[in-house]
Formats: structure tokens, C-alpha cells, sequence
């Protein structure tokens, strides 16, 4: 098995390089509290404005690719604005409570 698959799939990749090349962001996110869920960042928050899919980007301080959206524990296709979500994300990126995240199309 490709080792850079496992370490992909256990989040271990300390050296990655995510670009926003939109413009524009599609939405924006707000986070409510932060957890670590099989060695991936989750953030749980509401869209406050626009529409997200999972492979957007969230940006803040760094970019990570939007691997999964969860609403009431169940996978979902998408999230709106006023939608109360989890976000599990490709990479970490810092965030704190409260902070505001713009949402970039792939």
C-alpha cells in the first residue's frame, strides 16, 4: 500500500500547500468549538452566509480542503446559511472560538 495514502488518511502531512484560486468567497463560516476526530480537525459552527460543499476551501489563517459536512451527526451533501454544521477538514488549520472563516469553490 502507498505509504503517502496512510499518511494522507491518518492526517500526518506536515508539509502541504493548499491555494484558494477564487476570488471571491461563496460563503463564510462561524466557529463555534474545535475537536480532533481520527487525527482530522473538525470544526463545529454555523454558515453564516452562502453555500458549502464539501471539497470547498475554508480559509483563516491557513487553507484546508473541506473533506466532510455532518448536520446532527448525519453526512450531508451541502450546508446553508443558518445551517449549524460540523466541517471535517483535509488539514488543521488555527482557529478560535468566535472566528469568522471565509468558504472558497474549489
Amino acid at each position: 500500500m502507498d505509504v503517502s495514502f496512510l499518511k494522507r488518511l491518518l492526517g500526518r502531512i506536515e508539509d502541504h500547500e493548499v491555494e484558494v484560486v477564487s476570488t471571491k468567497p461563496v460563503g463564510k463560516f462561524r466557529v463555534e468549538k474545535t475537536l480532533k476526530v481520527i487525527n482530522r480537525q473538525v470544526l463545529v459552527g454555523e454558515v453564516t452566509e452562502g453555500l458549502i460543499y464539501p471539497g470547498y476551501k475554508v480559509k483563516g489563517k491557513a487553507v484546508s480542503p473541506i473533506m466532510r459536512i455532518e448536520r446532527s451527526h448525519k453526512r450531508v451533501d451541502f450546508a446553508v446559511a443558518g445551517d449549524r454544521v460540523a466541517l471535517m477538514l483535509e488539514y488543521e488549520i488555527p482557529c478560535e472560538e468566535g472566528e469568522e472563516l471565509e468558504i472558497y469553490q474549489s
